[in-house]
């Protein structure tokens, strides 16, 4: 079964810079995609950004646009995000998950597996 770890959240202040890393157990294939989604306090879980595994093809939710940056390492079997210009509505825990699709989906029901979250945190 796949596991998914995510890695580089914490504590940064409004504006600053912060890049996640998930790391994929199984090897990803070019019938695969990967995403992230954020759960904010309060808040129901939101889609953030995808990519896919054979083009690299990105999307991103309308909120991040131009701030987040989706990137993957094949050889690593590792999706990342970029997170500049941050904003206290940033704020979540955000989930990585990979999806049995070959291209970037934004849909939550395409993804098959997730990660346990790490939470980022951006002060004013």
């Amino acid at each position: 079964q796949v596991q998914l770890v995510e890695s580089g959240g914490g504590l940064v202040q409004a504006g600053g810079s912060l890049r996640l890393s998930c790391a994929a157990s199984n090897r990803m294939t070019s019938n695969n995609g990967m995403g992230w989604f954020r759960r904010a306090p309060g808040k129901e879980r939101e889609f953030v950004s995808a990519i896919s595994w054979n083009s690299g093809s990105t999307t991103y939710a309308d909120s991040v646009k131009g701030r987040f940056t989706i990137s993957r390492d094949s050889a690593k079997n590792t999706v990342y995000i970029q997170m500049n210009n941050l904003k206290p509505e940033d704020t979540a825990v955000y989930y990585c998950a990979a999806a049995r699709v070959a291209y970037a989906s934004s849909r939550y029901a395409d993804y098959n597996y997730w990660g346990q979250g790490t939470q980022v945190t951006v002060s004013s």
